[in-house]
């Protein structure tokens, strides 16, 4: 299967580094011109010579805010393929999360995808083609302890995807969500050192980690954020057009459940 995304413009929200730079880079080999997103000039810059492939292009803006969403669409005015990958972790006590924190993660994990996709859909809709994905998490389906805001921002996602999916059918458009399991980023790393013992060699604590808190995957290991790539690149593809509504599992086997 070769994937050809040629002619195709993509946007990829917080691609500097870690998931959302794999799927930029992903996207790239298979023919797309890239819109890589970060929140500064400089880290979008340091970024596009680190992937270093494909036709890429500078897109810096702060997604989380409408001014810095427009000064997004207006380096790419057309946006064949809309990936939001942005979103904000991090592990705190459940009954100390104040209504600051949770309004904080809704609008950057949920609202910033709503916002893209509401100015995004409606070309792609009258154009005949287009593909929406957000990166949702294990956490929307297993709410970890440790971080149930997070976890419900996911979940979320879960659900505008599945209403845009609606707003678009039968236009040639579709819209998903894909279910990443714990993967291995920078972030998640030193989320790991903050949940096991700072002393131990990485890959100690890698396996720590998931023998303590992510006990039900399959995988028994982080996974690599090219895998969560090749399948974000599959849906964005013409091979994935009778795939829409769905929320697609990357999971390493982490959800315990026979269906998606």
């Amino acid at each position: 299967m070769r994937i050809d995304l040629s002619g195709k413009t993509a946007l990829v929200t917080g691609s500097t580094q870690g998931i959302g730079a794999a799927i930029a880079e992903g996207l790239a080999l298979a023919g797309a011109r890239v819109g890589v997103n970060g929140r500064s000039e400089g880290s979008v810059a340091m970024a596009i010579e680190e992937i270093e492939v494909g036709d890429l292009v500078a897109a810096p803006g702060d997604v989380t805010t409408e001014e810095g969403c427009q000064a997004v669409l207006d380096a790419l005015p057309q946006v064949d393929i809309l990936v939001n990958n942005l979103g904000i972790f991090g592990a705190a006590p459940a009954l100390e999360i104040s209504d600051a924190e949770w309004r904080r993660y809704f609008e950057v994990n949920v609202l910033s995808a709503v916002r893209l996709t509401r100015a995004c859909l409606p070309a792609m809709i009258e154009r005949g083609w287009g593909r929406v994905l957000s990166i949702a998490s294990d956490s929307a389906v297993a709410i970890p302890i440790e971080m149930i805001h997070y976890g419900m921002t996911k979940t979320a996602l879960l659900a505008v995807s599945r209403g845009f999916a609606k707003e678009a059918a039968g236009s040639g458009v579709t819209v998903n969500s894909v279910i990443a399991g714990p993967t291995r980023t920078g972030g998640v790393e030193e989320f790991v050192y903050q949940l096991v013992d700072r002393e131990l060699p990485w890959e100690e604590a890698q396996r720590e980690f998931m023998r303590l808190h992510r006990p039900q995957s399959l995988l028994q290991r982080l996974i690599e954020p090219a895998e969560i790539a090749n399948l974000v690149v599959y849906l964005s593809s013409p091979f994935a057009s009778a795939t829409t509504g769905a929320a697609v599992r990357v999971d390493g086997g982490y959800v315990d459940s026979i269906i998606p």
